[in-house]
Formats: structure tokens, sequence, C-alpha cells
């Protein structure tokens, strides 16, 4: 039987002309066959969409924080949708009251908390442009953000004050009001009203607009709600424009999704928010469970302690960007090698076993309900408990790590795809269908995508398994880049947006990223690399956690920078005699050469061209991280940021590299 395609064609293919590449067909969701999902009668806008659920489940618990008792953390305790609309109508009369008007730009600085959430529907009641201040960019962007949006009043969480205070003198021009989401430092204090400015604690700000009543503005659907700024691998951040319309869009696409594959949300359902607010993944996953009426547990903000929190929450839903999971995979597998020899055995043995049963077509909890019982159940303890769908997005999740988690997590996990510029989620693969491992699904049910050939890279869309950049037309799309039409025109042209992202159609419709079309370079002989899919093919190797390859065209060769596993490379060691301690194993010459048999045997595998291998390799025990600024918040690889940092590891490697006899 032939697999079921769920995609529909809207338009036929174009040919190429006039100098302009080909055009694949364009597509749309199968759920979408009749017509997207139609608006709901009275919801326009963000601000509706919690309004309406205060309306409908006035006592249902919205957020919740864990209870500290006795310096442990005890209990969620939590806020009714009622009590949290009441503090967000304070907080905007407050904002109002301070001289802010609608149209103002609000920012918003700290890891999520329920203040958060509250400061941003504040701004959703009062039509000003919510502006999230990353946690993660550093004192230098987050007055860039400020200085370029020219936010008027920030809300930060207390012990981020100190950071923004280095953005003075220069973002005194703009920001006139500071608020806590706790309590003011008196040092720090002093400082900002010496610099001229408001500031208050959260109680202190919720009595300012007391006995003032505040009309709520009309609130169109076109209206800009937020601009965030993404993390560009160069360049400052672009500030994308998201309408309220591109929200309500999105979030009636995911819902009309989840209804048709039988996974609907529902207001018993529960979400751990630990992705950062600012980013649109996790806002647009909140926005989905407000309208829905369910419940949202902030954790404590540490990583070490998300699985703790987890356990006492015990979510149904979790969301996870490739990190996370894969330190879940990890710690799994850390556990099963030391288990002992029968506890291993019967872990493998039941894996195997409810993997092929999978393969054969079978959903998850009907694979191996004995299995599930007595092996799996750990597992999905481990996560709480209730989990029935994980959700992966913000960069691409490795086939072996997802592979196992659709196997022992006893839940759905799906890769979704999307960018901030289509406001998140475009493309997620579905439940039960194990073919679409390793691919994001097909479209969302609210947008229209096709292929554009890119010929430079050798990707033509009209051919037999269609290849070329990936590009996106719906409500969903962002209004432009603030201040910057230059960048907006070079992306948006006629109501298509471009992604930047070469992706390739599977028979059954779902999507496959192979590359990004600007990390492409040549070789000294004049070969093309297009360097991201390469490092996607050398990162199913499963001793490395990451890899970065590089080449110039005054080389003909490829060399990469690569973090290897630390367990797997201990192991290895350990079978071959090797003794030293994770940073010596790396320098070791032995385990290079072991690193670079298994890139060269998976090149050969996935037949790769000659010059596509690599000839020298350099292995860091340390991750790529944003410390050293080597990676964006969102886990992308900062190209000339690696290359300076690697430089002299580069040259020793192309110095004592043997030119390959090509």
């Amino acid at each position: 039987m032939a697999p079921r395609k769920y995609l529909i064609e809207v338009e036929k293919a174009k040919e190429a002309k006039d100098g302009k590449p080909s055009i694949g067909p364009v597509y749309r969701s199968l759920f979408a066959k009749d017509g997207f999902p139609p608006p709901v009668p009275g919801l326009e806008s963000c601000w509706d969409v919690f309004r309406m659920s205060v309306e409908k489940y006035p006592n249902n618990p919205m957020l919740g924080r864990r209870e500290i008792v006795n310096g442990k953390a005890g209990k969620y305790v939590w806020q009714t949708y009622k009590q949290v609309y009441d503090v967000v109508i304070k907080v905007g009369n407050s904002i109002r009251s301070c001289g802010v008007e609608p149209g103002a730009k609000c920012g918003i600085y700290g890891a999520n908390c329920a203040e958060w959430i509250m400061s941003m529907e504040a701004c959703n009641a009062h039509g000003l442009y919510c502006v999230p201040l990353y946690d993660t960019l550093g004192a230098s962007a987050v007055e860039f953000i400020i200085c370029h949006s020219e936010v008027s009043i920030a809300f930060v969480e207390e012990n981020k004050i100190c950071e923004l205070l280095k953005t003075f003198p220069n973002s005194t021009q703009y920001l006139k009001t500071i608020v806590s989401f706790g309590k003011v430092a008196l040092k720090e204090q002093e400082e900002i009203e010496r610099s001229g400015l408001a500031v208050y604690s959260w109680d202190e700000f919720l009595k300012l607009g007391e006995n003032k009543q505040y009309e709520l503005p009309v609130k169109k659907k076109e209206d800009i709600c937020t601009i965030m700024y993404t993390s560009g691998t160069t360049g400052d951040p672009k500030g994308v424009l998201i309408s309220n319309d591109s929200i309500v869009t999105l979030i009636a696409g995911v819902k009309r999704l989840l209804e048709s594959v039988k996974e609907s949300l529902t207001s018993e359902d529960v979400y751990l928010s630990y992705l950062p607010l600012a980013h649109i993944f996790d806002r647009v996953i909140e926005e989905l469970f407000i309208q829905h009426g369910a419940s949202i547990g902030f954790w404590r903000g540490d990583v070490k302690l998300l699985i703790e929190d987890i356990g006492e929450l015990k979510p149904t839903i979790f969301c996870a960007v490739p990190r996370v999971l894969e330190r879940v995979y990890s710690g799994l597998q850390q556990k099963v090698s030391t288990g002992g020899f029968l506890k291993k055995t019967l872990f493998n043995v039941a894996y195997s076993h409810k993997f092929s049963s999978m393969k054969k077509g079978l959903a998850h909890h009907q694979a191996s309900p004995i299995c599930d019982k007595i092996v799996f159940n750990k597992v999905r303890q481990g996560l709480g408990g209730k989990v029935r769908l994980i959700l992966s997005g913000a960069a691409p999740l490795s086939n072996h790590v997802e592979a196992f988690l659709r196997v022992v997590s006893c839940a759905h996990v799906l890769q979704g795809y999307g960018l901030t510029e289509t406001c998140a989620g475009t493309f997620v693969s579905l439940p039960n269908e194990l073919p679409m491992l390793g691919t994001v699904g097909p479209p969302v049910p609210n947008v229209d995508v096709c292929l554009e050939s890119v010929p430079e890279m050798g990707y033509d869309a009209l051919s037999s398994t269609p290849r070329g950049e990936i590009c996106i037309r719906g409500k969903t799309l962002f209004a432009g880049y603030y201040k910057r039409e230059d960048l907006t025109e070079e992306v948006l042209k006629d109501g298509w947006f471009h992604t930047g992202d070469i992706g390739e159609w599977q028979p059954d419709g779902s999507m496959k990223i192979i590359d990004r079309k600007k990390n492409i370079f040549k070789l000294s002989q004049g070969e093309y690399v297009a360097v991201e899919n390469l490092e996607n093919i050398y990162s199913l190797v499963s001793d490395i956690d990451s890899i970065w390859v590089y080449g110039n065209s005054f080389e003909s060769f490829l060399v990469a920078v690569a973090n290897p596993n630390q367990q797997a490379l201990e192991h290895w060691a350990q079978e071959h005699g090797m003794s030293g301690d994770f940073k010596s194993l790396c320098e070791n010459p032995k385990a290079k050469e072991y690193m670079l048999g298994e890139l060269t045997k998976i090149g050969k595998e996935k037949k790769l061209k000659g010059f596509e291998f690599i000839k020298a390799i350099h292995l860091d025990p340390e991750p790529f991280d944003m410390e050293r600024d080597l990676i964006t918040p969102t886990y992308k690889k900062k190209r000339p940021q690696l290359l300076k940092y690697y430089q002299n590891v580069i040259d020793s490697m192309y110095k004592s590299a043997s030119k390959p006899s090509a």
C-alpha cells in the first residue's frame, strides 16, 4: 500500500523563467482540505484568548509555582484564571498611570514566572507592544533591543536588575520606568533614581493604579502584539513584528491538527513552563494552553532541578529543545549500562521487541503493553507519569535520540519546525507515524508551502525527490522586521516568506530539513560544500554530540571540531585499555583516529563524495556554548565566531593533516 500523503496540492508547479528559479507545487495539510480553520467569533487578539478563557474557566488553576517551605521546594500553589485576571487589570491600570499609552513598547526581562505572563497580558489588554529582552543575550543585546525598539517601561526579574543597569546611560534615553517582579535592592534603587528613572517593586507598582480605571482600547487583528528579537547568527538581532492575527491563526491551526490526530488539548492538561517565553516556541504553546483553560506550572529556573520539578508538576505535554532531550537520553543510557547484565539484557530485548512492533505500524501504546508495564513505566514515571506528548523544536533532534524516546517514553515524540518569522509551528510530525522519524512532519493546517529550486546548490524542486528552499505563505507570517524594510524585502516576496532552509518532501508528505541555503562555500578545486547537510549526516554518529565542519577556498579538504559524547568515549577507552580523564582522552591521537573512522564510516554509508570526507578532527570536551558566543540561544552555530575561537586549532589541523590524495 502506498504511504498516505498528508498533503493536498493547491497550485501547480512553475518552470524556471526570466532568470527566476523553478518552483514546486504549492501544498497544504490534508487536515485543511476543506479550508483553514475558521476564526472563533469574538477572538481577534491575544487579549481575547485570555479574556474568553477567564469568562469560561474562572476557577481553573492557571499559573502555578512551587511553594518554598523552610528553604525546601514543596507542592505547586496555583492562581486561578480569575485571580490572574484581577492582577492583570491592576498591572494595566498602573502602566497607564505612568503615562504609557497604547502603541508604546514594554520590555519584559527575566526567566519564566507568573509575573512574566501577567505583564504580557497587561500589554495585550492595553495594546502595548510586548518586547521580550533575552535572558541569554547579555547586556549589549539588551541595550540594543531597548534602544532599537524604544522601550519606555520594563518589567524585570529581581536578580536581572543589575544586568539592566549595565545598559545605562544609553538606554535611559528611552527607558523611563522599571518594575521588579519582586523587590528592589536599596543600592540599585538609588542608582536608578540617580539616572532620573522611576523604579518600583511589584507590590508598590500594583498600588499605583489602585483608584484609576482606564478604558481598554479596541484591538484589531492586524495590530502588532509583540516584537520578538531573533538572535541572528550574524549581525544585530532583528525585531520580528508579530500581529494578533499571526498568533490567533497559529493556535487555531495547532488546535485543528491535534483534533485531527485525536490528541485534543483540554482544560485538564498541564504544561511545564521552562523554555524561554522570550522565544516564540514557548510563547505560542502557552497561548494555546491559555485558550483551553489549562494549567501552566513554572520551573525553579535551575536545569539541575528540572527533573524534580517535572516529578512534582506531572505535566501532560512536555516541550523541549534537543539539548534537553539529549540529556534525558544520556541519563537513561547511563542507567541502563550501569544496571547489571540482567537489567541491561531485559531492557535491550524489550526495546528491540517494541521498536519492531512499531515499525510494523502499531501505535506506541499497542506495540508492547507488557514491556511498557515491566520495563518502560520507570521512564514514564521519571517524566512525572502523565506525559502524552513530547514536542521537540528550535533545532534538529538527532535520529537515534528521537527513535529511542519514541520507544521508551510511552508518549508521542513529535518534532516541529518553524521560525520566529512564521510564528513557530509550521510543520509538526504526526503521532504513530514511525516513517516520519527524522522529519518535521507535514505542514500545520494554517499555511501553504512550496519549495523553490536552488540551482547553484544542485537542489531541484521539480525532480522526483523534490528539494529546494522552503517557502511559506499564510496569516501566521510576521509583518516585517522593525525599522528594517531592506531585510524584510529580502525574505518576503509576493506574500511568500523565504526561510533560507533547504527541505526535501518525503513520499508521505512530511518535510525533511537537509541544509541551509547560506551555509555553502567552495574548496580550492572549486567544489561546492553544503556544510549543514554534511553536519546533519555526521551527527548521525552516536559517539558525537555536536560537530562543526570547516573548509575554505584556499584549502582542498575539510576539517572538523567535535564534542564527543563523554560516556561513549570513556567506554571506548575502557574497551581498548586506555586510561585518563575525559579531557586527556580528547587529546589522545588514537581517540581522534577512532572518531575520524566513525565519521568516515557514516560518510561511506551515505555515499558522500571524496571531498566531503573529514580529513582531520579536534575533540573539544567542552560543548559549544553561549558563554563563549559559539551558538545562539536556539543552539544554532555561529560560524564566524567558531572560526575566530578555534582559529589556531584549524591552522594546525591544516598544517599537520597530510594533503588528501584526491
